[in-house]
């Protein structure tokens, strides 16, 4: 089983990177790209930094309605392909409403902080085991893989969690 935490990776107060930076265009240029293209997967480095709890949150609100990984994989299309500000309440209204699902429900529950306190308690759980790259591979508390890994690597990854969940 495979079950999906929150982590923010640059939280407040800390520091966002410069997406023109050359930490950012460097990682991408020799990992993320070839990576993204032999997976046969569209991305590109967002021109923005952005936080993203209130896409965590949203993304949780999501779960609620069994819609979790549909609304995930919205709001990384949305950032990662649309370069979109995945910390605005409007963008995140608008991926639950092209979905089908209540966009204003939505926008209620993030105005109201519904789901804070589960993401920074998945956070805070992730930091606790030794989490400090996305995605990590948990099992029974043990970080197994933390950052982008292959594909072979993932297969191995789900040997290795078996039988215990598989956290990401």
């Amino acid at each position: 089983m495979v079950r999906r935490r929150a982590f923010e990776l640059r939280p407040e107060p800390m520091e966002l990177l410069d997406p023109q930076g050359d930490y950012l265009t460097s990682a991408w240029r020799n990992h993320v790209y070839p990576l993204a293209e032999k997976m046969g997967i569209e991305m590109r480095l967002p021109s923005i930094q952005t936080r993203s709890r209130r896409a965590h949150e949203a993304s949780k609100w999501a779960g609620t309605y069994d819609r979790f990984a549909e609304f995930h994989f919205a709001v990384f299309r949305a950032f990662f392909q649309f370069d979109l500000d995945i910390n605005k309440i409007g963008v995140l209204v608008k991926l639950a409403d092209d979905l089908g699902m209540d966009g204003e429900a939505l926008k209620t529950s993030l105005a109201g902080h519904e789901f804070t306190l589960q993401v920074v308690g998945d956070e805070e759980e992730a930091i606790n085991i030794g989490v400090r790259a996305v995605p990590a591979f948990v099992s029974e508390g043990v970080v197994l893989a933390a950052g982008v890994q292959s594909a072979e690597r993932l297969a191995e990854l789900l040997v290795l969690g078996s039988p215990a969940p598989l956290t990401i």
